[in-house]
């Protein structure tokens, strides 16, 4: 059993956020889905919990009301080993309503924050050479979605 999982609130879309993230990572799954008895606090039916796997992290979702909403002080980060994998979460997660902040943060459709991360940019944004972080750290600043590509060329001096 995973020690900590992480608990993502939602008013009632708890189920269908699942299924979405599950449609974006091979390998995820719902693992369990509990509904709401005749006891409440919410309508008899309504899905309660949904547990559910990303890359082998366990999640649940609860539908807990839409009092408590998402703030960037918490996100998933999501480590992608390509320039692809990066512009496809991107482009999934801005759909039908996300919404994107900068340096690689992004809201999904259902407020929930994320970071889609080239792996790559950890290399570019350390190392001996100030000069050449410095840039490459300039060149993400001015990123919504990052593309390791043009951080790669700021690093090497190849941009201004």
């Amino acid at each position: 059993m995973q020690k900590i999982v992480t608990n993502l609130w939602y008013d009632t879309q708890a189920e269908e956020a699942a299924e979405f993230y599950c449609s974006l990572f091979p390998d995820a799954k719902i693992t369990d889905v509990q509904r709401y008895t005749e006891s409440g606090p919410r309508e008899a039916g309504l899905v309660m919990t949904v547990d559910f796997e990303l890359a082998g992290q366990k999640f649940t979702g609860i539908n807990g009301g839409g009092d408590y909403h998402y703030t960037h002080a918490m996100s998933l980060l999501v480590n992608c080993d390509s320039q692809a994998e990066v512009d496809r979460l991107w482009a999934a997660l801005l759909a039908d309503g996300g919404q994107e902040i900068e340096c690689g943060w992004l809201n999904d459709k259902y407020g929930v924050p994320w970071q889609i991360w080239p792996a790559e940019a950890n290399e570019l944004l350390v190392g001996d050479d100030k000069e050449a972080v410095n840039r490459a750290m300039k060149a993400m600043l001015g990123m919504r979605k990052l593309d390791v590509q043009a951080m790669r060329d700021a690093y090497e001096g190849k941009v201004s």
